[in-house]
């Protein structure tokens, strides 16, 4: 029998602390010993049980052998004869429990159960912290910034940390060490290297919690959110519905003096957000999706394909779009229609025909504009240089070549031409008469090609 001291305190403390419960510690207990009984049994099978009572702490270790008329293997088996002396009822066939005498573990045994328990602590821990954070995905958490670096920061979740990369942080956003933000849990992976979880600043769904969180209707589900669509940092669009027709859903959720989303910018970097009306009818939420643009007529195309053209004034056109498309972007992410944006003078009345989608349009334009320049770039930056080189040109012409410096050459620089050490230059330089002292010498060209010529022969 084995007493471990003050069990119940130390499994209640793992417990508050790593949040284990006290019956995996037991179990890892168990297990140690039952590991350390069978280190004496290197390499040969053994049956062995651990029974822990945890209120006194006793821990006893039994040896299961088979009750057999022939022991083949002492280790396993054991005579009825030899069986009846410790339990006068025992059977053939039986398992008998043999109580171990333990005089005390060895280093290498103690050394075993130790790597068992810390072992089995640690795939503990592991799957409670797993099972934590598994309940919330899709949900965000205040986290430390523990560390800043050039392409990710290292936040502290409480009882793990977790990598925000550069492409998950709003753009032009900044961290300091020991700040408190918010992040939104996208997933949690296990692996051989532990638990991974994946957080995000930029993900719609921490736009949607914040509005949860912020806006107490939409919790009581008086309001609800329909749909999320986000360009990080720059602009947002939310699609609201109210189920109590007493109750505005937009106002509500812009909140008095604009407080309430006041409040979600700040959150998420002073991005623009626009609260919309939600509604069943396509064209109609088409519509409210592209404001501040006014929409003349919304024009479903293909209800399969869910493609519609949407017609606007001239003068709204570029409204509709947004810079650089942001505006229909978001849109089509809203409201998960392919939109074509025309003018009331471009419709012709027939349906969009099948070509390059609106996206794809913004693309090749904006691509082209890119073309155009750095073409113009490339063509003054030729034009600057044709000048300059004129220029010199006009300075060269200009120069009268008169007191002009003889072109010297350090000793140095001649003995890497000649593949010679310094050393061996000076010598051959002295044979021939030209008196060279040391590596920073200058010789003229004169006397390098009296050098040249002299060794050539």
């Amino acid at each position: 029998m084995i007493i471990i001291d003050n069990l119940m305190q130390v499994a209640s403390q793992i417990e508050t602390e790593r949040g284990i419960s006290k019956e995996i510690l037991f179990s890892a207990i168990e297990q140690s010993l039952i590991a350390a009984y069978s280190k004496r049994f290197s390499g040969v099978e053994v049956n062995v049980e651990c029974l822990l009572k945890p209120e006194s702490g006793e821990a006893i270790i039994y040896h299961l052998k088979e009750v057999t008329k022939t022991v083949e293997d002492e280790n396993l088996q054991i005579t009825k004869k030899e069986a009846k002396i410790l339990d006068p009822g025992v059977k053939m066939g039986d398992t008998l429990k043999i109580e171990v005498k333990l005089p005390g573990f060895g280093r290498i045994a103690a050394q075993t159960a130790k790597q068992v328990i810390a072992q089995r602590l640690r795939e503990a821990e592991k799957n409670s912290v797993y099972d934590e954070f598994q309940s919330k995905i899709g949900k965000i958490i205040t986290g430390t910034v523990q560390q800043v670096e050039e392409r990710y920061c290292l936040i502290n979740l409480g009882r793990i940390e977790a990598i925000l990369p550069l492409r998950e942080q709003v753009q032009n956003e900044h961290f300091q060490p020991n700040e408190k933000i918010k992040v939104y849990i996208v997933d949690i992976e296990k692996s051989n290297r532990g638990n991974q979880i994946y957080i995000s600043r930029t993900h719609p769904g921490l736009l949607r919690c914040l509005f949860e969180q912020e806006i107490p209707e939409i919790q009581e589900g008086i309001i609800e959110i329909k749909a999320v669509s986000r360009d990080a940092g720059k602009r947002a669009k939310v699609a609201v519905k109210t189920n109590n027709q007493s109750i505005s859903a937009v106002g509500t959720c812009v909140g008095q003096m604009g407080g309430r989303i006041q409040s979600i910018i700040k959150e998420v970097g002073a991005e623009k957000i626009d609260v919309l009306e939600w509604d069943e009818e396509p064209t109609k939420f088409i519509a409210n999706s592209l404001k501040p643009a006014k929409i003349t007529q919304v024009i479903i195309d293909d209800p399969e394909e869910r493609e519609a053209t949407v017609v606007v004034p001239h003068d709204q056109l570029s409204l509709a779009i947004g810079k650089a498309g942001i505006n229909v972007r978001l849109s089509i992410n809203l409201t998960e229609w392919k939109l074509n944006i025309v003018s009331e003078a471009d419709y012709d009345g027939s349906p969009s025909k099948p070509g390059l989608s609106l996206v794809e349009k913004l693309k090749i334009e904006k691509e082209k504009q890119k073309q155009e320049e750095k073409a113009q770039e490339d063509a003054q930056n030729k034009a600057e240089e044709d000048a300059k080189n004129q220029e010199e040109d006009q300075d060269n012409q200009s120069k009268v070549p008169e007191n002009t410096e003889p072109e010297l050459i350090e000793a140095n620089d001649l003995a890497v031409m000649l593949n010679l050490s310094i050393d061996e230059l000076i010598k051959q330089a002295v044979k021939h008469g030209v008196k060279i002292e040391n590596a920073e010498d200058q010789l003229t060209s004169e006397q390098v090609e009296v050098i040249k010529e002299k060794m050539a022969n």
